[in-house]
């Protein structure tokens, strides 16, 4: 199956912080985030990993070529890598689908925290809901960090009803920035970059529109490296024993 990763932002915040690594570059729990999405992808059955980075931060595409050339941790990956600074996630979502040539694909962002053992129950969810007809499984939290959340619209079936950018009764989820889909949702994409929309939030928007048949699927905690504090949360919670 395919793992997409988004790791095209700049990290303006992380950097007017004092935070001098690029995102993907940032070290929690002994790894760079961008290699700890790699080798958890790697452990639920990867069989190719799509990456985009930006033309900004050279390091990135400089480590991501010596992982290509000497695997990760001297495990061999099937990663290939694009080098584009576009101008929001769902471009970067765009350049990534051109490569994207599997039925069904998992696509992060880059600073993305989750657990891992939650990850594998996700995987292997997402892939018997394609089986049984679904277009996607999206991951949602009730755990609100953002200071922009995407709520999540849910009927008592977990079926996807809506996406908000304001809190209404009865919403108990946020996007956890997890996105199982299948090849049509490529096509919603490109309609939605031929109509000049931008946030992957109105792309989440349109394929509710579109009509397709989307799960949630809840992680009990997910949260992005945003600000140099979050590093700090991440390495505890990666250490703490799930409760």
């Amino acid at each position: 199956m395919t793992f997409a990763i988004i790791a095209a932002g700049e990290g303006s915040r992380l950097a007017n912080e004092g935070v001098t690594a690029p995102k993907p570059l940032v070290t929690v729990g002994g790894e760079y985030l961008i290699d700890r999405l790699m080798r958890i992808f790697m452990q639920n059955g990867a069989t190719d990993i799509l990456v985009l980075c930006n033309n900004i931060k050279t390091e990135v595409s400089r480590h991501l070529v010596e992982v290509q050339n000497e695997g990760l941790h001297g495990r061999p990956l099937p990663l290939r890598f694009y080098i584009k600074t576009t101008p929001s996630s769902m471009h970067s979502f765009y350049e990534l689908s051109r490569h994207i040539d599997s039925e069904k694909f998992i696509l992060t962002t880059v600073d993305t925290i989750f657990r891992e053992d939650e990850f594998s129950k996700y995987v292997q969810a997402f892939r018997e809901s394609v089986e049984s007809g679904l277009d996607g499984l999206m991951g949602v939290t009730p755990f609100v960090d953002d200071e922009k959340p995407l709520y999540v619209g849910t009927d008592d079936d977990m079926n996807i009803t809506g996406y908000y950018d304001e809190h209404h009764a009865g919403v108990k989820y946020v996007s956890a920035g997890i996105y199982g889909l299948t090849s049509p949702s490529l096509e919603t994409l490109k309609r939605c970059i031929d109509k000049k929309e931008s946030r992957m939030r109105n792309f989440q928007r349109a394929l509710v529109a579109e009509k397709n048949k989307l799960k949630a699927w809840e992680f009990s905690k997910v949260f992005d490296i945003d600000h140099k504090s979050d590093i700090a949360k991440a390495e505890d919670f990666i250490k703490s024993p799930k409760k």
